[in-house]
């Protein structure tokens, strides 16, 4: 064979359109196989190659070939057409999913880009039915009527379903990612919407499928719309033993103490009813999603507990319960002259394992500090030589970034800090400032080193419960400080040697 002959073979129309075809499925489903996005530009690429070289040879793909046209040519251009619609079918999909790759995100709208993709393709078969084959497509519509009506009566609940997962998508009720509550209780976050039904995972983590043509029935809650914040509401009655305004002070307080919820919009407290038997307070706030409010009310109710018993409130029993109110102050006056120091011990977990003798010669040695909203009670970056209970009120912990201004956590009645008086690198330097007025108590290191000389065996037991303590009460933000936090046996060998402590 001539470079004569290869030169008209190359010419061939017949060869150029096969070995375009060939490449193309080469490229297409081996070489980028694994690739979408490069494949994706390929078939642009090839489709534009594909239409420019039929029409450099006057094969118009949406023409019927004329009816003398020799059998060999007419095989010819029924395969290019095909192979052209087909590929017309493959770019306009590609349209409609192009955000798949881009965005990276597989489910969202998945039911209307299958609905066009369907239609897409479609209307692909009828063109190769009409421009390759001559069918009369509006006659073969018509006549398949009746076939249609039957397979739609047989399949009448499917296509409900479809149908109501199409509006459900043009309406845009929910996302991929909401939580929605259905009339029927029913809850759960949507993870994916398909022909069929739509799948919810619910707070035991099981699936739930809903039909769509039931979903679009029911009345449904989107409660992470128009924003992922969640609206969350408490309820608490008090005994009248003070002020409701006094109550309603330490019940904001309450709030302000709160680190899951959300500080914008600003939580509020509301007066409800007020009988002779108690005053009823409902507490609003918001956290950051649905998922974060179980948490949150965990917090605000321990919150509750912890302030009504540090401001000496009583709880009140429910609406039309026969019994007697439960105060949450211990009951008694204690005899020594640190009354109120002893009470705090007795609700120190950090201290716990001493006894009622260890307590009542530690609440002697206890300062009591009090300092107005605003004010720093340690700067950052100085050195904090005792452990500081919090007896009543509220303090932000927060440091420097390059951000500014960084909070790192919000400390209630009970908490404590200054760690360091105890370990060293335990204590993370930061800005201690009252968000309220706040009563506290300082335990001097000195009181700490006789009580742990006295007893050894302290050091051990409060190893545990500081790191735990320590560990617990970092905010995310803090997390980087843990690192600072050593193991228990270096701990416990620290605490020692920092009091002197001789071993067992």
């Amino acid at each position: 064979m001539d470079a004569s002959m290869l030169a008209e073979l190359a010419r061939d129309p017949f060869v150029q359109t096969g070995a375009l075809a060939a490449i193309g499925v080469l490229v297409t489903q081996v070489l980028l196989r694994r690739y979408p996005a490069q494949r994706l530009i390929f078939q642009f690429v090839f489709f534009a190659g594909l239409t420019a070289l039929l029409y450099s040879h006057d094969i118009v793909p949406y023409v019927i070939a004329p009816s003398d046209t020799p059998p060999f040519e007419r095989i010819f251009l029924a395969l290019a057409k095909t192979i052209w619609w087909v590929n017309a079918a493959w770019v306009l999909t590609s349209f409609t999913r192009i955000f798949l790759i881009f965005e990276k995100r597989p489910h969202e709208s998945r039911l209307m880009q299958d609905v066009i993709v369907g239609v897409i393709y479609l209307g692909g078969v009828l063109s190769v039915f009409a421009y390759v084959f001559n069918v009369p497509v509006g006659t073969l519509i018509a006549t398949s009527g009746v076939f249609a009506v039957i397979l739609g009566l047989a399949l009448q609940s499917t296509l409900a379903d479809v149908f109501s997962g199409v509006a459900l998508n043009l309406s845009r009720a929910y996302n991929v990612g909401d939580w929605i509550v259905l009339s029927d209780g029913t809850q759960g976050r949507i993870i994916e919407t398909n022909w069929r039904g739509t799948s919810l995972l619910n707070a035991a983590n099981d699936l739930v499928v809903l039909p769509n043509s039931s979903l679009a029935k029911a009345q449904v809650t989107n409660i992470s719309s128009p924003n992922r914040s969640h609206g969350v509401t408490l309820t608490v009655r008090m005994m009248p033993t003070m002020s409701p305004a006094t109550i309603l002070a330490v019940m904001r307080n309450v709030l302000v103490s709160s680190n899951a919820i959300l500080v914008t919009p600003e939580p509020a407290v509301e007066i409800k009813s007020l009988d002779a038997q108690a005053i009823e307070f409902e507490l609003s706030f918001r956290v950051r999603d649905f998922e974060a409010a179980s948490v949150a009310k965990n917090e605000v109710y321990d919150l509750i507990y912890r302030h009504a018993r540090a401001s000496g409130l009583m709880l009140a029993p429910p609406k039309g319960a026969v019994g007697i109110a439960t105060s949450l102050a211990p009951q008694g006056t204690p005899v020594a002259p640190k009354a109120a120091a002893l009470r705090l011990l007795e609700t120190l977990p950090l201290l716990a394992s001493l006894t009622d003798t260890e307590k009542q010669i530690l609440a002697e040695t206890m300062i009591r500090k009090t300092y107005r909203k605003g004010e720093v009670l340690v700067e950052e970056g100085a050195p904090v030589g005792s452990l500081i209970v919090i007896r009543t009120g509220v303090v932000v912990v927060s440091c420097h970034s390059e951000e500014g201004e960084l909070e790192l956590r919000r400390l209630a009645p009970g908490d404590y800090f200054g760690e360091s008086a105890l370990v060293p690198s335990a204590w993370k330097a930061a800005t201690v400032r009252a968000l309220t007025f706040t009563v506290v108590y300082e335990i001097g290191q000195a009181a700490l080193m006789k009580l742990m000389q006295d007893r050894p065996g302290i050091a051990d037991e409060v190893r545990q419960t500081l790191s735990q303590y320590v560990k617990g009460n970092m905010s995310p933000a803090a997390n980087d400080g843990a690192a600072d936090m050593p193991p228990a046996s270096a701990l416990v060998s620290r605490m020692r040697q920092l009091f002197q402590i001789a071993r067992a």
